[in-house]
């Protein structure tokens, strides 16, 4: 007989200011809502995010260990360029991380998350015909698929280093929004890796991701080179 009096009552708990801020700053910078060398003055954020200075200042401070916010002598707190040189960098060591993690994840992975992106990456190009102008529904396939990943890895440390990475990546990604061909393209690519995952095969998911990991420095380093981003001296 069920006992009411052990019912797990669930409550929703508000987000505190600070986090709220964060994540809102966050989201405007990896979008390019807040394009890099935006001066982040506090009286006006904080206004316009609805917080008091005191939560602000914590999101702020959270962002600068992100590497998304800087402080910059004469201008105060800014947004971070992502420089060509940065693109470089950052997929040297996007590299050597997402390899190892599909290795891991066609190894041993279960379930049926893989299967299911299958089926979606599959449709990717209905779904960018319906697609808003964000492409928040691609992105959010490419998000559910490193989440798989993450899960099938079951190593924390690994997941740790490809989520810091991911703070960074997500801001390049965003690059390619107005570009439907490459996201086809790209869409194309994650579906040879998950097809390589579903069938337990490490090798032909590290080759696949290879290949994608080549095609996608190639259009960044394109894109780059006709957007405001500079590059480092």
């Amino acid at each position: 007989m069920h006992d009411s009096r052990f019912e797990e009552v669930r409550v929703a708990i508000p987000m505190r200011a600070s986090e709220r801020a964060y994540q809102a700053l966050r989201d405007d910078i990896v979008e390019w809502r807040l394009a890099p060398g935006t001066i982040l003055g506090e009286v006006e954020q904080a206004a316009r995010l609805g917080v008091s200075r005191t939560p602000l200042r914590e999101a702020l401070s959270r962002l600068m260990t992100d590497g998304l916010v800087a402080s910059q002598s004469g201008r105060g707190l800014v947004v971070t360029d992502v420089s060509v040189d940065n693109i470089r960098e950052l997929f040297d060591v996007r590299k050597a991380l997402e390899v190892k993690a599909v290795r891991l994840a066609a190894q041993q992975h279960t379930g049926s998350a893989f299967p299911d992106l299958e089926r979606e990456f599959a449709t990717v190009p209905e779904l960018l015909a319906r697609d808003d102008g964000d492409r928040s529904a691609y992105f959010d396939l490419v998000r559910r698929f490193d989440t798989a990943v993450d899960d099938a890895v079951r190593n924390d440390y690994l997941t740790g280093a490809l989520n810091s990475l991911r703070t960074h990546l997500v801001r390049v990604r965003r690059l390619a929004k107005d570009n439907p061909e490459r996201l086809a393209a790209a869409a194309r690519e994650h579906l040879l890796i998950v097809q390589a995952i579903v069938a337990h095969d490490a090798e032909l998911a590290a080759h696949a991701t290879h290949v994608h990991l080549h095609y996608a420095l190639t259009s960044a380093l394109a894109m780059a080179a006709d957007s405001p981003l500079r590059a480092a001296n």
